[in-house]
Protein backbone atom coordinates (compact mmCIF):
# COMPACT_ATOMS: atom_id res chain seq x y z
CA UNK A 1 0.00 0.00 0.00
CA UNK A 2 1.18 3.34 -0.58
CA UNK A 3 1.77 6.07 1.59
CA UNK A 4 -0.42 8.65 -0.43
CA UNK A 5 -3.01 5.99 0.01
CA UNK A 6 -2.34 6.04 3.91
CA UNK A 7 -2.47 10.07 4.44
CA UNK A 8 -5.77 9.95 2.11
CA UNK A 9 -7.01 7.55 4.54
CA UNK A 10 -6.44 9.00 7.62
CA UNK A 11 -5.72 12.86 7.35
CA UNK A 12 -8.79 14.47 7.83
CA UNK A 13 -7.39 17.65 6.21
CA UNK A 14 -3.99 18.45 4.45
CA UNK A 15 -1.15 19.41 6.43
CA UNK A 16 -0.47 22.90 6.45
CA UNK A 17 3.10 24.85 6.95
CA UNK A 18 5.04 24.16 10.26
CA UNK A 19 4.04 25.71 13.28
CA UNK A 20 6.16 28.73 14.08
CA UNK A 21 6.49 27.61 17.60
CA UNK A 22 9.86 25.64 17.98
CA UNK A 23 9.09 21.67 17.51
CA UNK A 24 8.18 19.24 20.33
CA UNK A 25 11.40 16.96 20.80
CA UNK A 26 11.27 13.43 22.28
CA UNK A 27 13.54 11.25 23.34
CA UNK A 28 12.16 7.83 22.45
CA UNK A 29 14.37 5.90 25.34
CA UNK A 30 14.27 2.90 27.36
CA UNK A 31 17.57 1.47 29.03
CA UNK A 32 16.63 -2.07 28.35
CA UNK A 33 17.32 -3.00 24.91
CA UNK A 34 14.34 -5.09 22.87
CA UNK A 35 11.29 -3.02 24.45
CA UNK A 36 10.34 -1.54 20.74
CA UNK A 37 11.91 1.69 21.02
CA UNK A 38 13.10 1.90 17.55
CA UNK A 39 9.89 0.04 16.08
CA UNK A 40 7.92 2.86 18.21
CA UNK A 41 10.47 5.95 16.39
CA UNK A 42 9.44 4.43 13.07
CA UNK A 43 5.78 3.98 13.29
CA UNK A 44 5.11 7.21 15.65
CA UNK A 45 6.75 9.26 13.66
CA UNK A 46 5.24 7.66 10.07
CA UNK A 47 1.41 8.13 11.89
CA UNK A 48 1.95 11.53 12.85
CA UNK A 49 2.89 12.15 9.32
CA UNK A 50 0.24 10.36 8.11
CA UNK A 51 -2.25 13.11 9.97
CA UNK A 52 -0.76 16.05 9.32
CA UNK A 53 2.22 16.73 11.45
CA UNK A 54 6.09 17.33 9.92
CA UNK A 55 7.95 15.18 11.62
CA UNK A 56 11.74 14.38 11.74
CA UNK A 57 13.25 11.60 13.21
CA UNK A 58 16.78 11.13 14.64
CA UNK A 59 18.76 7.91 14.33
CA UNK A 60 21.01 8.41 17.70
CA UNK A 61 21.72 4.05 17.94
CA UNK A 62 24.90 3.56 16.07
CA UNK A 63 23.24 0.08 14.54
CA UNK A 64 21.30 2.68 12.22
CA UNK A 65 18.15 0.56 12.64
CA UNK A 66 16.15 3.68 12.37
CA UNK A 67 17.40 4.61 8.78
CA UNK A 68 17.07 0.73 7.74
CA UNK A 69 13.00 0.43 9.31
CA UNK A 70 12.41 4.00 7.15
CA UNK A 71 14.68 2.41 3.61
CA UNK A 72 17.61 4.45 3.90
CA UNK A 73 20.41 1.97 2.69
CA UNK A 74 23.74 2.10 4.37
CA UNK A 75 25.76 3.35 1.14
CA UNK A 76 23.35 6.77 0.94
CA UNK A 77 24.02 7.79 4.41
CA UNK A 78 26.26 10.68 3.29
CA UNK A 79 26.05 12.65 5.83
CA UNK A 80 24.38 11.76 9.54
CA UNK A 81 24.19 12.51 12.49
CA UNK A 82 27.81 11.85 13.75
CA UNK A 83 28.49 14.63 11.29
CA UNK A 84 26.01 16.91 13.08
CA UNK A 85 27.33 16.38 16.24
CA UNK A 86 31.09 15.81 15.81
CA UNK A 87 31.83 18.25 12.99
CA UNK A 88 28.53 20.98 13.60
CA UNK A 89 26.82 20.57 10.22
CA UNK A 90 23.55 21.94 9.93
CA UNK A 91 19.84 19.49 10.50
CA UNK A 92 19.34 20.75 6.86
CA UNK A 93 22.38 19.30 5.69
CA UNK A 94 21.89 15.88 7.16
CA UNK A 95 17.93 15.64 6.87
CA UNK A 96 16.63 13.03 4.53
CA UNK A 97 13.53 12.97 3.29
CA UNK A 98 11.56 9.49 3.51
CA UNK A 99 8.81 7.78 0.86
CA UNK A 100 6.16 9.15 3.45
CA UNK A 101 5.76 12.25 3.24
CA UNK A 102 6.39 14.56 5.65
CA UNK A 103 8.58 12.27 7.39
CA UNK A 104 12.38 13.32 7.26
CA UNK A 105 15.03 11.55 9.20
CA UNK A 106 18.78 11.81 9.80
CA UNK A 107 20.44 8.60 9.17
CA UNK A 108 23.35 6.96 11.85
CA UNK A 109 25.98 4.24 11.47
CA UNK A 110 28.37 2.81 12.72
CA UNK A 111 30.73 5.98 12.94
CA UNK A 112 28.22 6.98 15.95
CA UNK A 113 30.54 3.98 18.16
CA UNK A 114 33.26 6.65 18.66
CA UNK A 115 31.85 9.78 19.41
CA UNK A 116 32.15 9.16 23.07
CA UNK A 117 36.12 9.25 22.22
CA UNK A 118 35.97 12.19 20.04
CA UNK A 119 34.00 14.39 22.09
CA UNK A 120 35.77 13.53 25.65
CA UNK A 121 37.29 17.32 25.58
CA UNK A 122 34.99 19.06 23.58
CA UNK A 123 33.39 22.94 24.46
CA UNK A 124 29.20 21.87 25.51
CA UNK A 125 29.78 17.89 24.72
CA UNK A 126 26.24 17.08 26.24
CA UNK A 127 24.81 19.80 24.17
CA UNK A 128 25.66 19.57 20.67
CA UNK A 129 22.26 18.18 19.27
CA UNK A 130 20.07 20.62 21.05
CA UNK A 131 22.69 23.47 19.68
CA UNK A 132 21.95 21.98 16.55
CA UNK A 133 17.87 21.56 16.79
CA UNK A 134 18.16 25.14 18.51
CA UNK A 135 19.37 26.18 15.09
CA UNK A 136 16.93 25.04 12.34
CA UNK A 137 14.27 26.96 11.08
CA UNK A 138 14.08 30.11 9.60
CA UNK A 139 12.04 33.48 8.45
CA UNK A 140 9.78 32.84 11.95
CA UNK A 141 9.20 29.26 10.81
CA UNK A 142 10.22 25.95 11.64
CA UNK A 143 10.40 23.11 9.55
CA UNK A 144 9.33 20.32 11.97
CA UNK A 145 6.74 19.99 14.32
CA UNK A 146 7.79 16.98 16.36
CA UNK A 147 11.16 15.44 16.57
CA UNK A 148 11.54 11.85 17.48
CA UNK A 149 14.94 10.79 18.98
CA UNK A 150 15.97 6.95 18.65
CA UNK A 151 18.17 6.42 21.33
CA UNK A 152 21.07 3.78 22.02
CA UNK A 153 19.64 1.24 24.97
CA UNK A 154 22.51 2.41 27.15
CA UNK A 155 23.09 5.12 28.92
CA UNK A 156 26.22 7.19 27.32
CA UNK A 157 27.04 10.60 25.85
CA UNK A 158 24.41 9.74 22.62
CA UNK A 159 21.80 9.33 25.71
CA UNK A 160 23.10 12.35 27.20
CA UNK A 161 22.78 14.52 24.34
CA UNK A 162 19.41 13.41 23.25
CA UNK A 163 17.24 13.82 26.63
CA UNK A 164 19.18 17.33 26.88
CA UNK A 165 17.88 18.56 24.04
CA UNK A 166 14.30 17.20 24.40
CA UNK A 167 11.46 18.33 26.30
CA UNK A 168 10.17 14.84 27.46
CA UNK A 169 10.80 11.18 27.31
CA UNK A 170 8.68 8.73 25.20
CA UNK A 171 9.35 5.31 26.89
CA UNK A 172 7.84 1.70 24.86
CA UNK A 173 7.70 -0.54 27.67
CA UNK A 174 7.38 -4.44 27.07
CA UNK A 175 4.18 -5.65 28.85
CA UNK A 176 6.59 -8.47 30.54
CA UNK A 177 8.39 -8.17 34.35
CA UNK A 178 12.03 -7.67 33.42
CA UNK A 179 10.69 -4.65 31.52
CA UNK A 180 9.98 -3.17 35.19
CA UNK A 181 13.41 -3.46 35.62
CA UNK A 182 14.47 -1.59 33.18
CA UNK A 183 12.26 1.30 34.06
CA UNK A 184 13.55 1.25 37.21
CA UNK A 185 17.01 2.53 36.13
CA UNK A 186 15.43 4.95 33.49
CA UNK A 187 13.72 7.07 35.96
CA UNK A 188 17.34 7.51 37.68
CA UNK A 189 18.66 8.61 34.32
CA UNK A 190 16.17 10.95 33.85
CA UNK A 191 16.45 12.60 37.31
CA UNK A 192 19.94 12.80 37.02
CA UNK A 193 19.70 14.32 33.29
CA UNK A 194 16.89 17.09 35.12
CA UNK A 195 20.05 17.83 37.59
CA UNK A 196 23.12 18.23 35.46
CA UNK A 197 21.52 19.11 32.16
CA UNK A 198 17.88 19.70 31.27
CA UNK A 199 16.16 21.02 34.76
CA UNK A 200 12.72 21.01 32.35
CA UNK A 201 12.49 17.57 30.94
CA UNK A 202 9.98 15.46 31.80
CA UNK A 203 8.24 12.58 30.75
CA UNK A 204 6.22 12.75 28.45
CA UNK A 205 4.21 9.56 28.11
CA UNK A 206 4.89 5.47 28.53
CA UNK A 207 3.73 3.11 25.64
CA UNK A 208 2.67 -0.18 26.62
CA UNK A 209 4.19 -2.37 23.68
CA UNK A 210 4.30 -6.16 22.86
CA UNK A 211 0.81 -6.66 24.78
CA UNK A 212 -0.17 -9.97 24.19
CA UNK A 213 -4.20 -10.61 25.51
CA UNK A 214 -3.78 -14.28 25.32
CA UNK A 215 -1.28 -13.77 28.51
CA UNK A 216 -2.29 -12.81 31.96
CA UNK A 217 1.42 -11.82 32.92
CA UNK A 218 0.06 -9.14 29.84
CA UNK A 219 -2.23 -7.33 31.84
CA UNK A 220 -0.78 -7.48 34.95
CA UNK A 221 2.30 -5.58 34.11
CA UNK A 222 0.02 -3.10 32.52
CA UNK A 223 -2.40 -2.74 35.06
CA UNK A 224 0.55 -2.48 37.47
CA UNK A 225 2.53 0.59 35.64
CA UNK A 226 -1.37 2.81 34.69
CA UNK A 227 -1.68 1.95 38.99
CA UNK A 228 1.93 3.46 39.54
CA UNK A 229 1.77 5.83 36.38
CA UNK A 230 -1.87 7.12 35.71
CA UNK A 231 -2.51 9.58 33.37
CA UNK A 232 1.35 9.24 32.05
CA UNK A 233 0.62 5.99 30.61
CA UNK A 234 -0.96 6.53 26.86
CA UNK A 235 -4.41 4.57 26.36
CA UNK A 236 -3.01 3.27 22.99
CA UNK A 237 -1.57 -0.25 23.65
CA UNK A 238 0.58 -1.81 20.95
CA UNK A 239 -0.17 -5.41 20.39
CA UNK A 240 2.40 -8.14 19.73
CA UNK A 241 1.82 -8.24 15.83
CA UNK A 242 3.81 -10.29 13.38
CA UNK A 243 3.20 -7.87 10.35
CA UNK A 244 4.93 -4.80 13.03
CA UNK A 245 7.92 -7.42 13.19
CA UNK A 246 7.99 -8.42 9.27
CA UNK A 247 7.54 -4.61 8.00
CA UNK A 248 11.41 -3.49 8.66
CA UNK A 249 13.01 -6.19 7.03
CA UNK A 250 11.15 -4.53 3.82
CA UNK A 251 12.04 -1.11 5.11
CA UNK A 252 9.07 -0.27 5.38
CA UNK A 253 6.97 1.32 8.93
CA UNK A 254 4.05 -1.08 9.18
CA UNK A 255 1.34 1.78 8.46
CA UNK A 256 2.86 1.18 4.80
CA UNK A 257 3.32 -2.30 4.80
CA UNK A 258 -0.05 -3.15 5.85
CA UNK A 259 -2.02 0.07 7.57
CA UNK A 260 -5.07 -2.29 8.03
CA UNK A 261 -2.96 -4.85 11.10
CA UNK A 262 -3.85 -4.43 14.25
CA UNK A 263 0.04 -2.79 15.05
CA UNK A 264 -1.02 -0.14 12.50
CA UNK A 265 -4.21 1.04 14.11
CA UNK A 266 -2.43 0.83 17.39
CA UNK A 267 0.18 3.44 16.09
CA UNK A 268 -1.92 5.85 14.44
CA UNK A 269 -4.36 5.84 17.71
CA UNK A 270 -1.38 6.65 19.90
CA UNK A 271 -0.04 9.37 17.21
CA UNK A 272 -3.54 11.06 18.16
CA UNK A 273 -3.28 10.66 21.35
CA UNK A 274 -0.08 12.43 21.30
CA UNK A 275 -1.10 15.21 19.02
CA UNK A 276 -4.07 15.67 21.75
CA UNK A 277 -2.07 16.07 24.83
CA UNK A 278 0.35 18.24 22.83
CA UNK A 279 -3.62 20.38 22.10
CA UNK A 280 -4.43 20.02 25.51
CA UNK A 281 -1.10 21.88 27.18
CA UNK A 282 -0.87 24.35 24.82
CA UNK A 283 -4.47 25.03 25.85
CA UNK A 284 -4.19 25.26 29.10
Amino acid sequence: MGINTVVSMTQSSPAGPASARPPRVFAVSNQKGGVGKTTTAINLGTALAAIGEKVLIVDMDPQGNASTGLGVPRETRRITIYDVIVDGRSVHDAAVKTAVPGLDIIPADADMSGVEIELSQADRRSYRLRDALAAQGGDGQTWYDYVLIDCPPSLNLLTLNAMAAADGVLVPLQCEFFALEGLTQLMKTIEMVRQSLNPTLEIQGLVLTMYDRRNALSGQVAADVRAHFGEKVYDAVIPRNVRVSEAPSFGKPVLIYDLKCSGSQAYLKLAKEVVGRERRRLAA
